[in-house]
């Protein structure tokens, strides 16, 4: 993953300039209904995975979005539009991710960048260069991931406490893959006071949460060789997350099953496994798959348990319905 990192100030104006058709003018409206379409996708993709919600993306961008970036509008709405465009951009981008077409979410990245330098809007560039740092750290690539973070990092002075936050936990995430655990711990230590500023005050707007933070909690701890401490902190992000993300309960739920299976606790492992696969079939998600890939995996040594038994039992005709 040897990207070149686009700066914010090499971005902002340097968006190609569009023909504009004058049969088409927009106002806000046009860019609400955008900001809408887009929180409603996200919401599904939570729900059923990036397979089953792209596709509406990728098509709502080129019948829809596409054209209204085209079209005649004030300043301050053309503005407007181009940033709800890169929002949804991002969004693609990671339910691409999400199915392991990692090119491909790439590729969407980099233009909802773009699209976000053009628009002027740090908040956009920011979460999607984080994304890719998540991207990045999913695939192992841990001085990639760490750059992508630190480059989302500066590029916001002004952020909040629940951005900084959102960004301290990815950074720490991406140094303790590095291996630098004094880094980490630090970052850790920053994100958790962001978060706990962020909670005293009114909730703002945001999917990064305690939950969240939990679970960067539990990355850093893994990653440096506390198993026992990932383990709590992923438990108990998996009992702070709010229900509707069902794709977040079947990943986070597998891996906490992993980490007990090392830890030698097959009975829990086997439970966690269950809870997952109650939501599985619901979700069409190329990373839900590899960890379905990885508990199939994981189990084989102790095939001749009967709760793993009947656990492979029970995975069997999800297997064959996905091909795995």
């Amino acid at each position: 993953m040897a990207l070149t990192i686009p700066g914010w100030p090499d971005l902002v104006g340097r968006f190609e300039k569009l023909r504009t058709t004058p049969h088409l003018r927009i106002g806000m409206a046009e860019v609400q209904s955008v900001a809408a379409m887009t929180e409603r996708i996200s919401d599904l993709d939570d729900q059923f995975g990036g397979r089953m919600a792209r596709p509406m993306a990728a098509s709502f961008l080129v019948n829809t979005i596409a054209p209204y970036l085209q079209a005649d509008a004030t300043e301050h709405v053309r503005e407007a539009m181009l940033s709800a465009a890169a929002d949804h951009c991002y969004l693609t981008g990671y339910m691409a991710m999400d199915e392991r077409h990692d090119a491909l979410a790439q590729r969407y990245y980099m233009k909802a960048l773009e699209l976000a330098g053009h628009a002027g809007d740090h908040l956009t560039y920011c979460t999607t260069l984080r994304g890719m740092s998540v991207q990045a750290v999913d695939l192992g690539h841990g001085s990639t991931a760490l750059r992508l973070a630190d480059a989302a990092s500066a590029a916001s002075p002004q952020a909040g406490p629940r951005m900084r936050a959102f960004l301290a936990g990815q950074q720490a995430h991406a140094l303790a893959q590095t291996g630098d655990r004094a880094g980490a711990l630090a970052m850790l230590r920053e994100a958790e006071v962001a978060m706990e500023q962020a909670e005293s005050k009114a909730k703002a707007h945001g999917s990064y949460d305690p939950a969240s933070l939990s679970y960067h909690v539990a990355q850093v701890n893994y990653e440096l060789g506390n198993r026992d401490g990932a383990i709590r902190a992923l438990q108990h992000s998996e009992k702070v997350r709010p229900a509707v993300y069902r794709r977040a309960r079947v990943r986070h739920g597998s891996m906490l099953a992993e980490w007990q299976l090392e830890a030698g606790r097959l009975e829990e492992a086997v439970q966690n496994w269950h809870r997952a696969l109650d939501d599985y079939p619901a979700v069409q998600s190329g990373r839900a798959d590899d960890r379905f890939r990885s508990m199939l995996a994981a189990t084989r040594p102790h095939r001749r348990n009967p709760h793993v038994r009947d656990l492979l039992e029970r995975a069997r005709p999800m297997a064959t319905s996905r091909r795995i």
